[in-house]
């Protein structure tokens, strides 16, 4: 084969995005699935081309035949696409059958680098630095224990006397844990950990997830492809959905770019008939550098509830009333209402009539627009219940119309307790009050931050406004709350200073410094104030602290889950040059758990392929990104099963705490081992049975079985 026509074909093949993987190499499965039907598509393309035309198609009597089994046949070659990365994989085992591994997936993970724009570092825009991420998609079949519940470790509490042991776990009578808890760790693997635990007991989920706009400077992964994207996100929402109260309420921010993709998605998982609403968000006022010249200042919430009835209130806002209290009704407190309704006197002709006050005989019309809320009939009974008051009957009220009085011991009989209650627009975020307006801007989540920091060492933190406004209407004190999108901690900011339970799940390094300083920051600290004996209690101001009077104080759990392939994941990210991860790749075949189709051995060629790879054009993340994938995605965290492994080293401390956490028999985790190993006894004897061989013969060796 020519090598200059080899380079040919594989360009003009990746002009076509359909054949083409996450990392911009050629998918030979696609292009052979689109030759085997003939795609028209294809079949330009190659004509396109004289020289490729000359090689694939025959000219019978002026046209031009596909020759479709030459086609096939050389692309399925295997010196055809021989450059490094291919031989790299071959002689690893990284392809299985010419499929890549994101070809066969359900499961997304993902990893972000940790010298990332958001470490914490930066003073200004201009230091922002181009994320760069990994996000490797599994197959059901590669999954076996990727979501057991896995080891907790690096326990502490915080309260505002500082960083304190975690001594155990505050639970209620129905032995729900009742603990503010936040979680560094993968959080489709995190949520999967909790599961066993909170299960049905969430009343509310906000999640801020990557819009997918590539390059908005989120916080995460905020370029991937379609359907990765929408499988990263699948798989979030349906771990979600199980932690939800029947009743509980879940809010998707997102942006126009898969908004309607989205809903999609979460109608499969939620049900269609469990959407509530969509609701807008202003984000910005509008500028002149955008596509059309049509700024999108908008942005949106997909709101769900698990499974409850349309009849059930699942949203609500406290009003705020003025009642007084007269000497003329001494046993009962009222206030004033509209007298009229919106609708008009033709269509309630009994209300069309002039109300006289019988005190000094005024009249007082109804206004055409609309009509009187009673009737002619009724107006009797209502002035000898003094259901109505005139103007000049009270001087505070400095009526100039007729108005309902209201007493309050009505509406307690009427709506119980709830009668300060009344429903909610969902355009609650962009209603007439300035100061909501203004506070559900991006800016003035930053100008929070800046407030706390000093700098600006978050990009694009929600308002502490819109937390409380989604966290107040669905809730009430005591519900748990989570957010699995955890950022700078706007939501457990809102719900700590809100009396709510919370749970925040972050796998980026900036957990520690500033989503947990943060609400250190909000628990405030002991402070010795100057020339007195005094202590008092340093805390947050911002936010929305001056309007929830809060004065600081509580505490929360934070903890990890442990580490094992994740270890190594940061390892190959700090990794600076090939040399490193080239000694990196060497520890990982000896100390760590590879993927069972690839290869422990490290052929010479297969270091000569890898260090070319390096050298070609984004050479070092290719190279992260296969080392990545040797590494078996079941192994990241330490499973709670092999807890008493001593490979793991767990410390008497975390054994006592994950044991209270999970609520676990400490023999409990031998006695699932034992019947897993039981399990694969078996497995073995029928394969041995008949004559076959599998991954399970590694398995068996490491643990001693015969085969």
């Amino acid at each position: 084969m020519s090598k200059n026509f080899n380079e040919k074909l594989i360009e003009l093949l990746k002009t076509d995005a359909r054949f083409i993987d996450e990392d911009g190499e050629l998918v030979k499965a696609a292009v052979t699935d689109r030759a085997w039907k003939i795609d028209h598509d294809l079949v330009r393309l190659l004509l396109g081309d004289a020289e490729v035309k000359a090689k694939f198609f025959d000219e019978i009597e002026g046209h031009w035949i596909f020759n479709i089994n030459t086609f096939i046949e050389y692309v399925s070659d295997k010196n055809f696409l021989a450059d490094s990365y291919t031989r790299f994989r071959n002689r690893i085992g990284l392809n299985i059958d010419d499929k890549f591994l994101q070809e066969r997936g359900e499961v997304s993970l993902v990893w972000p680098y940790k010298d990332c724009v958001l470490e914490g570092g930066q003073t200004n825009d201009e230091e922002k630095r181009k994320e760069i991420f990994f996000n490797e998609i599994l197959a059901q079949n590669e999954i076996d224990r990727l979501f057991d519940p896995k080891v907790l470790t690096q326990w502490k509490r915080y309260t505002v006397d500082g960083e304190e042991d975690v001594m155990g776990f505050k639970r209620d009578e129905s032995g729900t844990i009742r603990e503010n808890l936040i979680i560094k760790g993968n959080n489709l693997v995190a949520l999967h950990t909790l599961k066993q635990q909170f299960y049905g007991k969430v009343k509310l989920i906000y999640i801020d997830p990557p819009y997918n706009i590539n390059g908005d400077g989120f916080g995460y992964n905020d370029s991937f492809k379609h359907s990765s994207w929408l499988t990263f996100m699948r798989n979030r929402l349906e771990v979600a959905r199980e932690l939800l109260k029947n009743e509980g309420v879940i809010f998707i921010h997102i942006g126009d770019q898969e908004m309607h993709y989205l809903k999609l998605i979460a109608d499969d998982i939620f049900g269609r008939d469990n959407f509530i609403a969509t609701v807008p968000r202003k984000t910005r006022s509008g500028k002149s550098d955008v596509p059309y010249k049509l700024s999108q200042d908008f942005d949106w919430m997909l709101m769900y509830t698990k499974g409850a009835s349309k009849k059930d209130e699942l949203f609500g806002r406290t009003i705020v009333r003025k009642y007084y209290k007269t000497p003329d009704f001494p046993d009962d407190e009222w206030r004033t209402s509209d007298l009229t309704k919106q609708t008009t006197i033709q269509e309630r002709p009994n209300s069309n009539f002039t109300l006289v006050n019988p005190r000094n005989g005024e009249e007082f019309p109804v206004n055409p627009n609309r009509s009187w809320a009673i009737t002619k009939d009724s107006v009797d009974e209502y002035l000898k219940r003094k259901k109505i008051v005139f103007p000049g009957d009270y001087d505070f009220l400095n009526l100039k119309r007729p108005a309902m009085r209201v007493f309050k011991s009505e509406e307690i009989a009427k709506k119980g307790d709830d009668f300060d209650k009344a429903y909610v627009s969902s355009d609650f975020l962009n209603q007439a009050m300035d100061e909501l307006l203004k506070s559900s801007v991006n800016k003035k989540g930053t100008d929070e931050i800046v407030e706390l920091f000093g700098g600006k060492v978050f990009a694009y933190p929600k308002p502490e406004l819109l937390l409380q406004r989604i966290i107040g209407y669905t809730t009430e004190e005591g519900d748990i709350v989570l957010d699995f999108h955890l950022g700078s901690g706007t939501t457990c900011a809102v719900a700590h200073k809100t009396g709510r339970q919370y749970i925040g799940i972050e796998q980026m390094d900036y957990v520690e410094t500033i989503t947990v300083e943060r609400m250190k920051k909000v628990i405030g600290k002991k402070i010795q104030k100057e020339e007195t004996l005094l202590e008092e209690i340093e805390y947050d101001t911002g936010g929305i602290s001056k309007s929830v009077a809060w004065k600081g104080g509580g505490d929360f759990v934070y903890c990890e889950l442990m580490q094992y392939n994740e270890a190594y994941m940061d390892k190959i990210q700090a990794a600076k040059s090939s040399k490193e991860l080239v000694a990196l790749w060497r520890d990982i075949a000896e100390n760590s758990f590879l993927n069972w189709y690839v290869n422990p051995e490290i052929p010479e060629d297969a270091v000569n392929d890898f260090i070319a790879i390096g050298e070609g054009e984004n050479g070092l993340s290719k190279q992260k990104k296969l080392l990545v994938e040797l590494l078996d995605k079941n192994q990241l965290y330490v499973n709670l099963s092999e807890i008493d492994d001593e490979e793991f080293g767990i410390s008497a401390e975390d054994k006592e705490l994950n044991e209270e956490f999970y609520e676990q028999d400490p023999d409990e985790g031998l006695e699932l081992r034992d019947e897993f190993v039981a399990d694969l006894q078996h497995t073995i004897a029928d394969v041995k049975a008949g004559g076959k061989t599998t991954p399970a013969e590694k398995v068996a060796e490491e643990l001693g079985l015969n085969w």
